[in-house]
């Protein structure tokens, strides 16, 4: 079977202009869509970024002033005792 009589149905007609014309408006528009959702994604990646090394240094911080309150709690405590020993004695 020869090239030239191959049946009809495997034949690809070539697109209309129109038809060509609307495929590149929507590929355009796709390819619209596409760089837009990269934008957004690289945004989001730098935002979690900033987000995660806001969290790091409140989660410092928050160690910090848990130590700092121990602390203090400890020596108010050491105070109350002093005074009530005070008391006691004199």
């Amino acid at each position: 079977m020869a090239i030239d009589s191959a049946p009809s149905r495997f034949y690809i007609a070539p697109m209309a202009d129109e038809t060509t014309a609307k495929f590149e408006h929507e590929l355009k528009r796709l390819e619209k869509r596409v760089d837009a959702l990269v934008q957004v994604c690289d945004q989001l990646q730098d935002e979690n970024r900033s987000l995660k090394q806001r969290q790091d240094t409140l989660t410092s911080e928050r160690a910090t002033l848990l130590q700092k309150n121990e602390q203090v709690r400890a020596r108010v405590e050491a105070m109350i005792g002093r005074l009530k020993a005070m008391e006691q004695g004199g």
